[in-house]
């Protein structure tokens, strides 16, 4: 029986965003898996998303995993990157494979450019009591930067909005006294591999590689593509993010036939604008 894999996709997106990126996965021989968050699907209500947060993304992936024969990986997009992280501390999953992603409560930001966001939501007034439609000014310039410009207006097309509570969890994590946001490393068992590109401006590799050094020795790794952005499911060289995922799941012994095995815990240690031309 093969192991499936759940991808989590991130913010104004749906599981569409994985048709092309789960198609390696498939290939070999994975159990794959593209299921819509809560209320991102076309024509989804807007009044029900807007009291959605990222626990309740969390929660529907952990249902979604308990409906699977066997445990799941879960492979996480930006803030489906930070979903994930959340449903390993509350559903058993094989290993967590984070794209690019939102770091969880209590992980700085390390940029001007993430400080920059947090202060333009605050331009927003209260977006976390609702839906926040997406922006093609924003989407071209930090997400979709390395697509055609074709491309581009193709993919912002299937865009949608996004839950303001679930936004204001992610990136402004410290207005949160609820921690909903928070994925303790030690309720993390699963082995974890971060993968960050070198010119995202979304989640930047700096941001990354300190959110990865919190988990214990030997349980996390991380890759930069240096020439890459945050659509990393999507950008040309996105073959090579795949490929190295699932190189990395046969250096743990997660082919996709391989059998289940027990969870190891390791030992906790201590944490240390404008478009550009032609968009």
């Amino acid at each position: 029986m093969s192991i499936p894999i759940i991808f989590v996709h991130g913010a104004f997106c749906g599981g569409w965003a994985f048709d092309q990126f789960r198609k390696p996965f498939e290939a070999a021989g994975y159990d794959t898996h593209t299921p819509d968050l809560p209320h991102h699907e076309r024509g989804g209500s807007l009044e029900l998303l807007a009291q959605c947060g990222v626990r309740a993304y969390a929660d529907a992936i952990v249902s979604y995993a308990k409906s699977l024969p066997r445990p799941p990986i879960l492979v996480g997009h930006s803030l489906g990157g930070l979903v994930a992280q959340v449903a390993a501390t509350r559903g058993p999953c094989k290993a967590l494979v984070l794209l690019a992603p939102s770091a969880p409560w209590g992980v700085m930001p390390t940029t001007l450019d993430e400080h920059g966001s947090n202060f333009g939501l605050t331009l927003l007034g209260d977006y976390w009591r609702r839906p926040v439609v997406p922006d093609y000014g924003i989407a071209r310039q930090t997400t979709l930067d390395r697509l055609s410009r074709e491309d581009a207006r193709a993919m912002f097309a299937r865009f949608a909005p996004e839950s303001g509570r679930a936004v204001m969890e992610t990136l402004q994590w410290w207005l949160d006294h609820a921690m909903a946001s928070a994925a303790p490393v030690y309720k993390i068992s699963a082995p974890v591999l971060a993968l960050a590109g070198g010119q995202d401006r979304v989640n930047p590799a700096s941001t990354v590689r300190r959110m990865v050094n919190r988990f214990p020795a030997g349980q996390a790794d991380m890759t930069i593509f240096k020439d890459m952005s945050h659509w990393l499911i999507g950008e040309p060289e996105w073959p090579h993010v795949a490929e190295r995922a699932l190189g990395w799941l046969q250096e743990r012994g997660l082919q996709a036939d391989s059998e289940p095995g027990a969870a190891v815990q390791k030992p906790l240690r201590l944490f240390s604008w404008g478009l550009p031309p032609g968009a």
